[in-house]
């Protein structure tokens, strides 16, 4: 359990961060930072403030254009490379130049390799989906990127992947919360070996829901730690994100409680009742 220090976690050592495995040897922490729209000097501060409270895992993109103030942040933060998690994705439009894309965020992001790299989107013509993951495991096999994944792909698409390479993504980052929850994706993820990881956890909830109101009051924490308590729990990765301290540090401030059974049966029952 996280100690409380004022009303917020003090900063978890890289040891004490939840995480779950990923192919090969990497670990991925359970919660992270997203970076999208943190950018310039607001990114690079927050990023900063960000591992300050304690995140290990920074998600970024090619597309944020905010690399350059990530990885300034990491490297100004003190820590150490190996205990920071480092997220980027390649836009798909990029077809074809996925090495100059991946070299180009290495320079950015100021590190040799980066752990997670991800296809962002599916590439709008099928056939090109195949050629890019195929590039994306040479970049792995060359230690460009720890583990490589995908982004916003549905099953369907994920199993193309593995029956042309027999190659499973580790990770597939697509939009999740209790309101989008579907317990036949999420089994569908664990059954393949893929981490699913969500983003958006807020932007998709209600907060004012009475169900995750209670259970907030029940443990003294707000709606927006519940939902995030809810993806832990679950083992699903989550990666809310801000810009303004004290949100940063109220969102790392997870730990020292867990949902019971019934707690979680009631949150994942609002993504059967919102359709």
């Amino acid at each position: 359990m996280a100690a409380v220090i004022r009303g917020r976690t003090a900063a978890m050592t890289t040891a004490e961060q939840p995480t779950v495995p990923l192919a090969g040897d990497a670990r991925i922490p359970l919660l992270g930072f997203g970076t999208w729209q943190a950018t310039g000097q607001a990114g690079y501060e927050a990023v900063l403030a960000a591992l300050d409270a304690g995140y290990r895992l920074i998600d970024t993109a090619t597309m944020y254009g905010n690399e350059k103030e990530v990885g300034r942040a990491i490297k100004e933060s003190g820590l150490r490379r190996e205990d920071v998690f480092i997220t980027t994705k390649l836009p798909p439009e990029r077809a074809g130049r996925e090495r100059e894309t991946i070299e180009a965020s290495l320079r950015a992001l100021d590190t040799d390799h980066v752990d997670l790299w991800l296809i962002h989107w599916p590439p709008s013509s099928p056939g090109d989906s195949i050629p890019i993951w195929r590039e994306f495991l040479a970049a792995r096999d060359e230690g460009l990127t720890r583990t490589v994944g995908v982004s916003n792909y549905s099953i369907g698409q994920i199993d193309e992947l593995i029956q042309s390479t027999e190659e499973t993504p580790a990770v597939n980052q697509i939009r999740w919360s209790p309101s989008l929850y579907d317990r036949q994706t999420h089994a569908a993820h664990r059954d393949r070996g893929v981490v699913l990881e969500g983003y958006s956890p807020f932007k998709t909830s209600d907060l004012t829901h009475p169900v995750l109101v209670r259970i907030a009051e029940a443990h003294d924490v707000s709606p927006a730690q519940v939902v995030l308590r809810w993806h832990i729990d679950h083992e699903i990765v989550v990666i809310p994100k801000s810009v303004t301290p004290d949100r940063i540090r109220a969102n790392i401030d997870v730990f020292h409680f867990s949902l019971t059974a019934e707690e979680m049966r009631d949150i994942d029952a609002l993504g059967l009742t919102s359709a």
